[in-house]
């Protein structure tokens, strides 16, 4: 007898462990972390802007599935929508677990006056989204959602269908040169004066953030989907990548003493992860110095560029710092997260890269 649970915690983390056993690619968020992200006290997203709750499936002992089920009231009044959404939607095989737990997201959306249930997005478009529909043997990055190949059939069996198709890319950095990327504009923003350049660090981070989050919300307010990031929203989901950020890595563009640039690319975290479980344990201080040591991987999280500093040249500049130092810090493989088709402007920037596509995804829905 499959039974429903709402704000089960323990089932909650449990379902992905428990439903695709020990698949050598799915990697959780840190036990401790999902559980600051679905406490409706302390995320500002949910006191101030929103509402939530989360269901489980179990049987037997085992947890079969969870999903979240949340409403972005801010996010439908600008867009003029009546959408509620579902994300961290992961269970075993089953159509009748998939049905029940997305079935009791539906009708908790009915109950908020919603028309439409849409997802993954976990839980904003700031923050993972997209169902993967190909590339299930690819290793995800940190910020990167990944889900096994019966998650998109299973959606598709409920009545949902794939909308806003996008793509995660990968950039090997061996042999790879970032001079290929120079051209006389890119070489003027790198030459100008009135640029300047700040590495991104612990010291004075949290200044730092204040000076990403106006590039952020300027450059990504037309973006479909997007609702400006409020300071607490943002410190509150970016404030502990102090703690995990290579100050080699990552830069802020001021021009003058406006920033104009940011490009955030931080080690990719999952392999330390998935070795510890997603779980602080004792050996968990041995694993963190181990994967210091030896990590090769990192993932640009986002970049963007001030609306009066587009079509100079900044963006591919930060790109080429970026990868340069990636290089000289010894890092091998680079990610970057979802890109929508319809950004042909950042495709293009990828493809003259040489990124090769990781994951496509899509959002799905279903009217209710």
């Amino acid at each position: 007898m499959n039974e429903l649970c709402e704000r089960d915690f323990g089932s909650f983390f449990a379902a992905p462990f428990d439903s695709y056993g020990d698949d050598p690619v799915f990697t959780s968020l840190m036990r401790s972390d999902l559980a600051r992200l679905l406490d409706g006290r302390k995320n500002p997203l949910f006191r101030d802007h929103g509402d939530f709750t989360y269901f489980s499936v179990r049987r037997n002992g085992r947890s079969l599935g969870r999903v979240v089920a949340h409403v972005h009231y801010d996010s439908n009044e600008r867009h003029s929508l009546r959408r509620a959404y579902f994300g961290f939607l992961d269970c075993v095989d089953d159509a009748e677990v998939a049905g029940k737990l997305l079935g009791a997201a539906a009708e908790w959306a009915r109950q908020k006056g919603c028309e439409e249930l849409a997802g993954n997005f976990n839980l904003t478009a700031m923050q993972q989204i997209g169902v993967v529909t190909e590339g299930f043997g690819n290793p995800a990055y940190t910020d990167m959602h990944y889900n096994p190949a019966h998650i998109p059939r299973l959606l598709g069996e409920c009545g949902f269908e794939p909308f806003f198709p996008m793509t995660t890319h990968e950039l090997e950095l061996d042999g790879f040169r970032p001079e290929g990327m120079l051209n006389p504009r890119v070489e003027e923003v790198l030459d100008r004066d009135d640029l300047r350049w700040v590495l991104l660090r612990r010291r004075g981070f949290r200044r730092q953030l204040e000076d990403t989050l106006t590039v952020l919300n300027d450059s990504f307010d037309r973006n479909p989907m997007f609702v400006p990031l409020t300071r607490e929203e943002f410190f509150f989901q970016a404030e502990e990548m102090m703690w995990i950020i290579d100050g080699r890595l990552s830069y802020l563009v001021y021009r003058g003493d406006e920033p104009v640039g940011v490009v955030v690319c931080i080690p990719d975290l999952n392999p330390l992860l998935k070795s510890a479980g997603s779980r602080f344990g004792p050996s968990f201080p041995f694993r963190y110095v181990k994967h210091l040591r030896n990590r090769r991987r990192a993932v640009i999280i986002f970049w963007a560029v001030h609306p009066s500093m587009w079509g100079q040249g900044l963006n591919p500049a930060m790109l080429y710092r970026v990868t340069t130092a990636l290089q000289d810090a010894g890092y091998t493989h680079l990610g970057m997260t979802w890109i929508a088709d319809e950004n042909k402007a950042s495709l293009r920037q990828v493809e003259k890269l040489g990124g090769r596509p990781l994951h496509r995804l899509h959002l799905f829905r279903r009217p209710l």
